[in-house]
């Protein structure tokens, strides 16, 4: 039995590994469409003693099927977004405390104590609709941080301005997570000086505006915010994890998370780190569910693990969670 305490106490590269494979071994027992995949794959789990020898599940299953590696009920149900008609991918999360962990321990390792920040979030796209899982991770951060200050946005901008500016000004740690579109809606209505604050964008256009590359729409967030990096957040529907970009669109995960990036015209095999291809994402909080997703996201990965998304497949439908396309 494969318990939280094994994912996230992760310290090596050699732990994440072993860990991975006892997921793998059980998540093909227990999971009926990862099985049937593999199946289909001729991947016998018995010969499997490599992250690379892993098969990663498409992330359009979640679309299709219900991706679950046990049979409790779902506790809750995380859903993508996606315009009039699209077909959007369903998460059923069993256990949602591996979720609320999973994030905790992620904010943690990346930005400290959560009662350290004022945490603003500008998310309309999100908030306007049921079943969001990012919506899920802010509230619980905002409650967590224990601030009076803390609190949602949705097209109050004037408030928000307000707000924001007068707890700057008072050397307050503020963080601004905002839907990408919104945040440039924000600074094309004030022009702001920010000492004290961290921009986080995450979301993309969500169809409101025209797409940007990254090095263009950080430039502009930050002349627009007078910050000198524009932070990111990484993470999907499908997943439990996120990775965080401190600035410069540079990824990290947390240690129960890792990156594969394949080759694009040959989805088993892999490209050397610095090359571009297709991101795999290893995510062993999402036990009760697939921790081994083949993302549409385009990517290439550095030498320390650190990763970079770059786009996405063009064959697949624009949706959320960080995506710029080139």
């Amino acid at each position: 039995m494969i318990t939280a305490s094994d994912i996230f106490t992760i310290s090596s590269q050699k732990q994440f590994e072993k860990t991975a494979l006892k997921v793998f071994r059980f998540q093909h027992e227990n999971n009926i469409v990862y099985r049937n995949f593999c199946d289909f794959l001729k991947v016998n789990p018995q010969q499997v003693k490599s992250l690379e020898q892993i098969p990663f599940l498409p992330i359009q299953f979640f679309k299709s099927h219900d991706v679950v590696s046990n049979t409790n009920p779902a506790q809750v149900t995380f859903t993508s977004s996606g315009t009039t008609g699209m077909i959007t991918s369903r998460h059923l999360v069993t256990d949602v405390t591996l979720y609320e962990e999973s994030y905790r321990k992620g904010f943690s390792q990346f930005y400290g104590n959560i009662e350290d920040y004022v945490v603003l979030a500008l998310l309309p796209s999100y908030l306007e609709r049921e079943g969001s899982s990012l919506i899920y991770m802010v509230e619980d951060l905002i409650k967590l941080s224990n601030q009076p200050d803390s609190g949602f946005y949705l097209h109050n901008h004037d408030d928000l301005i307000k707000k924001l500016t007068t707890l700057d000004e008072s050397g307050q740690n503020v963080i601004l997570i905002g839907v990408t579109y919104a945040l440039l809606d924000l600074i094309e209505k004030h022009q702001f000086n920010l000492q004290n604050t961290i921009i986080m964008e995450t979301g993309g256009m969500k169809g409101k505006r025209k797409e940007m590359i990254r090095e263009e729409l950080h430039e502009q967030l930050c002349k627009g915010f007078g910050v000198n990096a524009i932070h990111s957040e990484y993470g999907m529907t499908e997943l439990l994890g996120q990775a965080y970009s401190l600035g410069e669109g540079i990824f990290e995960c947390p240690s129960w998370m890792h990156i594969l990036v394949r080759d694009p015209e040959d989805a088993l095999t892999y490209v050397k780190d610095g090359k571009t291809g297709g991101i795999n994402v290893i995510d062993l909080a999402n036990i009760n569910s697939c921790s081994f997703i083949a993302t549409q996201d385009l990517g290439k990965k550095n030498p320390n693990n650190s990763f970079e998304v770059l786009g996405r497949f063009d064959n697949s439908d624009i949706r959320g969670c960080n995506l710029m396309v080139l």
